[in-house]
């Protein structure tokens, strides 16, 4: 009992220990955890600067530790740390009001704020081995342990809490579902970040008693060894083989892949160097040949993979995903040379390059966001001046041009659209829509994969601003039916002058969906299916329409004076060789029952 009470007492007084020295970052882990859980009570979307002071609260947890490691590590830091922690929270409201004029959170801010926060997180693991006794390859083992250890107690406490709160509500009185959402966010928001940070020593430290708690810390445990060498270590060298027998492959049959090899070099090389961090502390036989061999594996590896991604960029131009798969293919292949070389007590110089190439893609002009905004719109301009379209900042519309321009121009217009890039496009007319005005503009329709090869898609919306006749029906309800929803039947009680009465919608197959209505007695009253009349809106082939009036969206059956009709508040149908193919419907369900003159 006496051991128990002091193991809490001690992990308390570690988790205060924990908040003095990290004061900025706790102060912006308790506001993110109060801000999620308001976001949670409202169960809608949350304005707008809830989400800015959101990405504001992660920005400054991270950047805090940063600077509580700097002040460890450096002398002068530490006696200015007031001055370090000002600087600091300047840097936080800095961010802050560089995201106020935002019209939104785009991807490129998400973006921009998770580099910026891994760029920190590798400068924080590396600076306290700059120029000091404490070893990189030790301080990583600590975080990893500790990470590791964090999630372990944060998942127990998840398991035994939510378990407390079940059986409250099942035995004693009801609980407000939301309370599992905001312990989740307490516990893996303050209290996991919080534990983790109580679990690291002081490295820099000279007292006797923060050095005897970081040579403790780092202590390599047996069952990291065994995972480490006797798991994951043959689990990347049967992965290489997979790779090797690939790149036979493409030797053999000269076909390079189509964009499936980027992501898998990826994790291939992050996860291998993770692992040759891990294991640079370990001297058995597995872990000494796996930092022997892995480095100069990884260097042809990425080169394939470099080739790969160089024939697409020469094909499709750049765009942000290209680009950091690129730019961590030469993070990579710079690992790979580099750790041929150096020693393992050099390990600190991976963190250094990758904090560098994170801060080199977020900086302008050569970040990302603008060189894939320049390549994309150099691309879409070249095209449109080879076909005459574009001449001179002015468009010439052009009804016969190839299947290719038509693809590479939508998919160009969208991406540019979707990333708010489109008002550099100073020849477009203004509230240019590429969904609705490519034919009047361009004077084509947009294309999308599979035209070319037969394949059909059509996609049309009922105009909301047209009203809709309901006269002689009793009720209207809203339904969908998705085309992955295969042999299911969804069912809808409702009841008409007190008798009651049941819609059924029935797939059918990946395209039709038959609607019926029966009675209390499971009588068939009237139905009918949708593939028919889907055909006919979709009359138009290729050519998507925006929006269409009820009277083209309506289908309307009528069977002993019982009435049903459906009307299609948005239907797409998808007609090519992949699992998405089929026809999706939104609809409105209405029916009247004989007599009624409503």
């Amino acid at each position: 009992m006496n051991t128990l009470l002091a193991n809490i007492r001690s992990a308390l007084l570690s988790l205060f220990e924990a908040v003095s020295r990290f004061p900025l970052t706790v102060v912006s882990l308790i506001g993110a955890t109060i801000l999620l859980c308001y976001m949670i009570s409202l169960h809608k979307p949350p304005d707008l600067i809830i989400q800015k002071l959101a990405y504001t609260f992660l920005l400054g947890s991270f950047l805090g530790i940063t600077a509580q490691f700097a002040c460890e590590r450096f002398d002068k830091l530490h006696k200015k740390r007031a001055l370090v922690y000002l600087i600091s929270t300047l840097l936080i409201v800095g961010y802050y009001l560089i995201l106020m004029p935002a019209q939104g959170i785009s991807n490129e801010v998400v973006v921009r704020t998770f580099v910026a926060v891994a760029a920190m997180f590798c400068a924080f693991i590396w600076v306290p081995s700059f120029k000091s006794q404490a070893d990189f390859n030790e301080i990583a083992l600590v975080h990893f342990k500790s990470a590791l250890i964090s999630i372990l107690y944060s998942a127990v406490l998840t398991a035994g809490w939510s378990s407390i709160i079940a059986a409250v509500d099942t035995l004693l009185f009801s609980v407000n579902q939301d309370i599992y959402a905001y312990s989740m966010v307490i516990i893996w928001v303050l209290f996991a970040t919080l534990y983790y940070l109580s679990l690291l020593p002081r490295f820099n430290s000279e007292k006797a008693e923060d050095q005897e708690f970081a040579c403790y810390s780092a202590q390599y445990p047996r069952f990291l060894e065994i995972l480490i060498s006797y798991i994951a270590i043959p689990l990347v060298a049967i992965f290489t083989l997979v790779l090797a027998a690939y790149f036979i492959k493409i030797l053999v049959t000269l076909k390079w892949p189509s964009g499936q090899l980027g992501g898998m070099v990826l994790a291939y090389s992050a996860s291998g160097l993770i692992i040759y961090i891990l294991a640079s502390l370990s001297n058995n036989r597995f872990a000494v040949l796996y930092r022997l061999i892995f480095p100069r594996v990884l260097i042809p590896v990425v080169i394939m993979q470099l080739i790969s991604v160089g024939i697409r960029l020469n094909a499709y131009g750049i765009t942000e995903s290209r680009y950091y798969i690129t730019l961590f293919g030469v993070f990579s292949l710079l690992c790979g040379i580099m750790l041929s070389f150096m020693p393992v007590s050099k390990n600190g110089r991976i963190a250094l390059l990758a904090a560098g190439f994170a801060i080199l893609s977020v900086v302008p002009p050569v970040d990302a966001f603008s060189l894939s905004r320049h390549s994309q719109i150099t691309r879409l301009e070249n095209m449109l001046q080879a076909e005459g379209i574009l001449h001179e900042g002015k468009i010439t519309p052009k009804a016969d041009v190839s299947m290719n321009l038509r693809l590479e121009t939508t998919n160009i217009l969208n991406y540019l659209e979707a990333h708010d890039y489109d008002h550099y496009l100073t020849w477009l007319p203004q509230d240019f829509n590429a969904h609705k005005d490519m034919k009047s503009v361009f004077g084509f329709e947009p294309a999308y994969p599979g035209m070319d090869r037969g394949f059909r898609y059509f996609y049309a919306a009922l105009d909301a601003q047209q009203p809709v006749d309901i006269s002689g029906f009793d009720i209207m309800v809203r339904a969908n039916s998705h085309n992955r929803e295969t042999e299911q039947t969804a069912e809808i009680d409702f009841t008409v002058q007190g008798e009651p009465y049941k819609f059924l919608l029935q797939r059918l197959s990946n395209k039709e969906v038959r609607v019926a209505v029966q009675n209390a007695a499971g009588e068939e009253l009237i139905s009918t299916g949708l593939y028919d009349f889907a055909q006919t809106i979709a009359e138009f082939g290729n050519e998507s329409k925006h929006t269409l009036p009820p009277e083209n969206m309506s289908l309307e059956v009528e069977n002993n004076g019982y009435k049903l009709r459906v009307l299609l508040e948005n239907i797409n149908i998808n007609e090519d060789d992949s699992v998405y193919a089929g026809v999706d419907y939104g609809l409105m369900l209405m029916f009247g029952v004989p007599g009624d003159d409503a």
